[in-house]
């Protein structure tokens, strides 16, 4: 029998998930207590902060009870008994797939691929997390179920569209959590709330079951509070399913992570400010690069003059807009249940658009192609902010180009990992951006590890306690 002393809710709840299966395997902890810290929390802190919306204590119950008797048996999944949270656009059976529009409630009858992989893993689904409005956004503030707070300041914006994911997580509300990123809904968030985000290689993990965006644009992302969290979701989640278009027989190899320390060559931008990046966000840039001469040793210019950051991003956001026009034309028809007047704008703009434009658009990902093997043939990875700007206030302007530094990684299909950076002034979190070849996945993971290691500059978890 083990003697330790229990481990105290908070202490479970600033855990990485590398952690907490240590402590499940050691017998530490048991399933249903980890699942019962969670929920108390999520009763006692989503109220204010909105990172769920929808939880059902019965089945988390449930699916603990579930976990606590394989333990016991000894037949166990990779993820068994950690408690997970997903994003609102992800189907489950037994729940409805919202994807943040008010006329959807039907119950789902079949798990996306991502939930059963998870679900054979024995992991402890939690709930559903708030997104923007059909994921078209970057704020999380939704008309129709209100908006997600930023753990680490009230009022101010988790990002989006995965927000309620990303604040689940860093608020302690989730060991960690499966979203979608289409132009950069993961990795923004990520560094809106100091949190650890992947965008993996186009295609690596299937997007069956998740509402689309625009599917040669959309990909499973990861969020936790460690790169090597992520590196466990990616094994687990990772894989060909012969359901998804998208989907291949391992169509580009992952590369080991035998990256040289110091022979690294890492690719940065000439000028920062002259695409955007504000200032504060520029200084933090810097001097992160300053603690990291070993790990991003080699360091060379890279020419993305040929690069317009933000008009390949609008081109990106008109191919997902073209697309939404039927994912969602049941809901822009809904006038019972409608659609917010923005949402509705917004897909209208593609409406008006011609087949040339779109054809235009989707050229974009051709160059985006070309310009990755260009890129890196020179470098191996691209270092970058995550974002061009910290979190900013609900009540204010939505800024246009949060996703001008995300999309060219969604764009060109490659993995690209953001991980906490520092502090800008006001104090809010600021997220570093690592971007590489497609099939560079693990490289980038264990690139990211390094880094933290050296910065150690993520936030005390859970932010809110």
């Amino acid at each position: 029998m083990n003697s330790m002393p229990p481990i105290a809710d908070l202490d479970l709840r600033r855990s990485s998930l590398c952690q907490l299966l240590h402590w499940l395997a050691v017998g530490r902890v048991q399933p249903q207590a980890l699942a019962d810290a969670y929920q108390h929390a999520i009763e006692r802190l989503n109220p204010e902060l909105n990172a769920y919306v929808d939880v059902r204590a019965g089945l988390l119950q449930e699916q603990a009870h579930m976990a606590d008797r394989r333990r016991r048996d000894g037949v166990i999944g990779r993820l068994d008994g950690i408690p997970l949270a997903l994003k609102d656009n992800f189907d489950m059976a037994g729940w409805p797939t919202r994807a943040g529009l008010p006329g959807r409630e039907r119950p789902m009858q079949d798990d996306a691929h991502v939930v059963a992989r998870l679900r054979a893993s024995g992991a402890v689904l939690v709930g559903k997390t708030n997104m923007d409005e059909g994921a078209l956004g970057a704020a999380t503030d939704n008309p129709h179920f209100g908006a997600t707070h930023n753990p680490h300041r009230h009022g101010y914006s988790a990002g989006g569209s995965s927000g309620g994911a990303a604040a689940a997580v860093a608020a302690g509300l989730a060991v960690a959590a499966v979203g979608s990123d289409s132009l950069g809904s993961i990795r923004i968030p990520a560094s809106y709330c100091g949190v650890y985000a992947l965008k993996p290689t186009h295609g690596e993990i299937s997007a069956r079951g998740l509402v689309p965006a625009a599917r040669r644009l959309d990909a499973v992302g990861l969020l936790a509070r460690s790169a090597d969290d992520l590196t466990v979701l990616l094994q687990v989640l990772a894989g060909y399913d012969a359901d998804d278009a998208r989907s291949r027989r391992r169509r580009v190899a992952f590369a080991l992570p035998d990256w040289e320390p110091g022979n690294l060559r890492a690719g940065l931008l000439p000028d920062l400010a002259a695409v955007g990046v504000q200032p504060e966000v520029i200084e933090v840039f810097e001097a992160a690069l300053a603690k990291l001469p070993h790990a991003l040793g080699d360091r060379r210019t890279v020419d993305f003059a040929d690069w317009d950051f933000a008009r390949n991003r609008r081109a990106g956001l008109l191919l997902m807009e073209a697309e939404m026009l039927g994912t969602f034309a049941a809901d822009l028809a809904n006038s019972e249940r409608p659609v917010s007047a923005r949402f509705r704008q917004m897909l209208g703009y593609a409406a008006s658009k011609t087949a040339a434009d779109y054809a235009v658009a989707d050229q974009v990902l051709d160059a985006a192609t070309l310009k990755m093997r260009r890129l890196f043939a020179q470098v191996d990875v691209l270092v970058l902010p995550t974002t061009p700007q910290g979190a900013f206030p609900l009540d204010g302007s939505v800024p246009d180009s949060q996703a001008d530094l995300t999309s060219f990684a969604s764009l060109a299909g490659c993995p690209a990992v953001s991980l906490p950076m520092g502090t800008l002034p006001n104090g809010l979190p600021i997220g570093l951006q690592l971007v590489g070849a497609r099939g560079s996945d693990l490289r980038l993971l264990e690139l990211a590890s390094v880094c933290a290691a050296t910065l150690d500059v993520e936030p005390t978890y859970p932010v809110l306690a």
